[in-house]
């Protein structure tokens, strides 16, 4: 079979774009999938240069034919890339592109041939997938981060706003809110995600172990350094190092610090010879680094160069809202390594943690469900298996926790709909897939149990 009589035909039933070019880059040949997909008809491309596209692909060189004006032509070949093209309404579309050049029997370069594949649906797939992602906070929160309300919405964009540059981050807020957690969520959402991310607790160690700790140390340069050591800046070579409790380092060991800010580079302790390095610089603090200034504890240069984008990490207190979410994952988490089923908590244990004030935020609230989860010989986490400083608050009402009485794990049940529907904006098929059921579920519910939307849902 002669397939030389037919190549029109086979080309004209790809499902892939086609594009053929002469040595100058004008369009001669393309069939319909190529038409369909730039929206121009065939004979608006044919004659015109391939530069009517705007691919983001091609490499140009210059003026003139072949290898003078384009990559391809100098090349010989380009293997299979990600790119986008202009149509003929000036969208862009995303595809992925392949192209050879063409040669005669003599070898004498005659044109070349794109093939061109349609990737707009795929990647409106993963946009789709990546938003559901985010506002459904799948895979344990985001970046580990647990919560809906508006203060920690504003947090996850600050993380994804800076996490686009190299700045210095200083991370605020109290103890226990998770700022090593927004420290490592900003590392893993940067370019830099491949590389090392290092943490060192600048409280933990005094002054001289700090400094080896940091920039290393050469043999013998103090008594016991019996072998020279890399310090956390080296081995954080080309990722993030998290300073944490920065507000507690040694004067000293500031200007050293303000050096490394400001050179990029540093000195093992015992040398002098300087080391470059390319490290993206977080730190983190409880306290008023501010103050401590006022004080004379804290340099105000180095203040300056660490406060460049300050992230303020939200205190349990400023955003109660998150409590059930985030007692509902640490439920989880316990049960997929005890094994053990706790189907939530009772209208009054929650009531108590809800009244509570954790002043040591959410590490306190994973304490106190760690301690009730123990105690908790049924189904359901009742008032009277939180800690007692807890379960004791004054002025809570007088709810009875039974947990054998269906009523009790009704009013559970209830409650986390509720809460659940008020966080998608009473949006019933949101909720489904939140809690993990079908929408006629969540509807039967909302029957059952009598839940009002528009009085408790859309109106709060």
């Amino acid at each position: 079979m002669d397939l030389s009589k037919h190549w029109k035909t086979v080309v004209e039933t790809l499902q892939d774009g086609l594009i053929v070019v002469d040595p100058g880059g004008t369009i001669v040949f393309v069939n319909p999938a190529a038409a369909d997909l730039t929206g121009y008809a065939p004979e608006e491309l044919v004659g015109r240069s391939c530069r009517i596209l705007g691919c983001t692909g091609c490499e140009i060189k210059g003026r003139g034919a072949g290898e003078t004006w384009c990559g391809l032509f100098d090349r010989g070949q380009v293997s299979i890339k990600q790119c986008t093209i202009t149509d003929r309404s000036r969208r862009s579309v995303h595809i992925l592109k392949s192209a050879r050049v063409l040669k005669d029997a003599d070898g004498r370069v005659i044109g070349a041939v794109e093939t061109l594949k349609d990737m707009s649906r795929f990647i409106r797939q993963q946009q789709e997938i990546a938003a559901l992602r985010k506002s459904c906070r799948l895979d344990a929160g985001y970046h580990g981060i647990i919560g809906e309300s508006l203060k920690i919405q504003r947090l996850f964009e600050l993380i994804e706003s800076v996490a686009r540059s190299d700045a210095p981050v200083l991370v605020l807020g109290e103890s226990g809110t998770g700022k090593e957690l927004v420290a490592r969520a900003i590392h893993d959402t940067s370019v830099r995600k491949e590389g090392p991310f290092i943490k060192v607790n600048c409280a933990a160690l005094n002054e001289n172990l700090l400094e080896s700790e940091l920039f290393g140390h050469v043999k013998g340069a103090y008594t016991g350094a019996e072998r020279s050591r890399i310090g956390r800046f080296e081995a954080a070579h080309g990722g993030t190092i998290l300073l944490d409790e920065i507000g507690d380092i040694p004067l000293t060991t500031q200007v050293k610090l303000l050096r490394v800010l400001e050179e990029r580079e540093i000195e093992r302790v015992g040398d002098h010879q300087p080391i470059p390095v390319d490290v993206r610089i977080i730190t983190a603090t409880n306290r008023d680094l501010e103050e401590l200034i006022r004080q004379g504890a804290f340099r105000e240069d180095l203040f300056f160069r660490i406060n460049v984008f300050p992230i303020h990490c939200p205190s349990l207190a400023e955003r109660p809202d998150d409590i059930p979410l985030i007692v509902k994952s640490f439920i989880d988490q316990q049960g997929a390594k005890a094994g053990k089923r706790i189907s939530g908590l009772t209208p009054g244990a929650m009531e108590a943690l809800l009244a509570y004030s954790w002043p040591g935020n959410v590490r306190e609230l994973r304490n106190a469900v760690e301690y009730a989860y123990v105690l908790c010989p049924g189904e359901w986490i009742g008032r009277e298996h939180l800690p007692p400083k807890i379960s004791r608050m004054n002025g809570l009402s007088a709810v009875r926790d039974d947990d054998a009485t269906a009523t009790t794990a009704d009013a559970a049940a209830r409650e986390l709909l509720v809460h659940t529907l008020r966080m998608t904006g009473g949006n019933q098929s949101e909720a489904a897939r939140r809690l993990k059921v079908s929408r006629v579920t969540i509807w039967k519910r909302i029957k059952k149990y009598g839940i009002d939307l528009d009085a408790e849902i859309r109106q709060q």
